[in-house]
């Protein structure tokens, strides 16, 4: 019989489920990594291999994140990109990015990941882009598996360098025939499109302003061939505009529909800017976008129009984006950004802490093209973040849990289950010494910043 799970007792449970109810007194039980039944107590079985009582803790479905760069966590703060827009600020990192190894992205990930679980992330993306000094996105994927995050792998790549009129610089791009042999490579021996899958694949050429438009043709056909997924990113600032309109004499949602870079298979990172055509472009094809807000802000890219794209039908997911752009990768404190942005620009009503958390896990999940996450519901995938309520940050905010957990200052889960598993417990991550994990982290940044000069 597979392993059982029962969760009761929770003093609130946030199914996103249907008509979004949420449970005072929650539960749920789940065998083998799939939720069977909703519910109070007295609804739910009464035994199982491990029970956990949750009072005084609020239960949410996990966050999903959809857009990351987890290499970048070696290089956050740097104080030569502090203060730049993203073209200045990518032409800054390039070179230290050069120096990377299969180590250092074997220990990013997992420290990236450690941080995303730890604010109530159980799936998250990652568009790893660059792959010097014998780089694989293998080693992303064992640390993964190591640390038990549901993980879809964004197989990125650069082949238009400088002297081609790219962004990169030419030590960093690859050849465009060896991108794609080794994208075919990871899809066959590791992507699982099984139902409740802990690894998925995707083909994710890094940027108009980095790869050729052939290339940008040829992955779309190998990822459909393979019904895998398509990730780039786009119009993410005025520059990003400048250079589409440029180079190729299109907008950049000109651009990609002209490439077949749309459909419910394909996700965008960022659409800061992009236009009326694209909106609707998008909505009616059920193209995603991947919403950074702390990036955006960070680099003064803009406030993409949230509102506008989900009244539209875009699915829309968040993304804490790279780790040298966010400087952070707290999902929960993500979504509350998203909500204050759109407040900012559009009024105090342009976004509610439910819609914020709906972004963040039914809007994930739809963009990453999934239909077994973002719930606590029958037949989805048990992976869920519990908060303790009895946090200084709540104080006073206890007359709608779920409210706060937004409006508040982000907390860290207390447990955090992926896949039926307990990956947090009380706080503390079960899977990895956390503690050697961030001093071999911080040994390898100064590493990569001294190789760089």
């Amino acid at each position: 019989m597979p392993r059982s799970l029962l969760v009761r007792n929770a003093d609130l449970l946030v199914t996103m489920d249907g008509e979004r109810p949420e449970i005072a007194g929650g539960g749920l039980y789940a065998e083998g990594g799939r939720i069977v039944s909703v519910g109070k107590a007295d609804e739910l079985p009464q035994t199982a291999d491990e029970v956990l009582d949750l009072s005084g803790h609020i239960v949410i479905p996990g966050l999903i994140n959809t857009h990351h760069h987890m290499y970048q966590s070696l290089t956050r703060a740097v104080p030569a990109a502090q203060d730049a827009e993203l073209f200045g600020w990518l032409k800054t990192l390039y070179p230290l990015w050069a120096g990377l190894t299969p180590e250092m992205i074997h220990v990013s990930t997992q420290t990236a990941m450690a941080e995303l679980i730890l604010s109530g992330c159980t799936t998250s993306s990652d568009h790893l882009y660059i792959y010097p000094n014998g780089c694989r996105l293998d080693d992303a994927l064992e640390a993964a598996d190591d640390i038990g995050m549901r993980f879809h792998a964004a197989r990125g790549s650069m082949s238009v360098g400088e002297s081609k009129g790219g962004l990169p610089p030419d030590s960093v791009v690859e050849d465009e025939a060896a991108i794609l042999k080794e994208t075919q490579r990871l899809i066959e021996a590791y992507h699982d499109p099984a139902p409740l899958s802990m690894r998925r694949i995707v083909v994710a050429p890094c940027s108009p302003f980095s790869v050729s438009t052939g290339l940008m043709r040829d992955s779309a056909a190998l990822a459909r061939s393979y019904g895998v997924s398509l990730h780039t990113h786009l119009a993410e600032n005025d520059n990003d505009i400048a250079y589409s309109r440029q180079m190729f004499g299109k907008t950049p949602a000109e651009y990609v529909e002209d490439l077949g870079w749309v459909g419910p298979d394909v996700w965008h990172a960022h659409c800061v800017h992009l236009d009326d055509h694209g909106i609707n472009l998008f909505g009616r094809t059920g193209t995603g976008v991947a919403h950074c807000p702390c990036s955006n802000m960070r680099l003064a890219s803009g406030i993409a129009p949230i509102g506008r794209m989900r009244a539209a039908g875009i699915p829309v997911g968040l993304g804490v984006d790279g780790s040298a752009s966010n400087d952070g990768g707290h999902m929960l404190g993500e979504a509350r950004q998203a909500m204050l942005l759109q407040r900012v620009k559009y009024g105090p009503d342009a976004m509610s802490a439910r819609t914020a958390l709906e972004i963040a896990t039914l809007g994930g999940a739809k963009v990453l093209g999934r239909d077994d996450i973002g719930a606590l519901a029958p037949g989805m995938a048990c992976d869920f973040a519990a908060f303790d309520l009895s946090a200084p940050a709540f104080a006073g905010g206890l007359h709608d849990p779920l409210a706060a957990l937004i409006f508040c200052s982000p907390e860290q889960v207390s447990f955090s289950i992926i896949n039926g598993r307990v990956v947090v417990r009380e706080g503390q991550l079960e899977t990895i010494d956390l503690s050697a994990l961030t001093r071999r982290h911080n040994r390898l940044a100064g590493d990569l910043a001294n190789k760089a000069g």
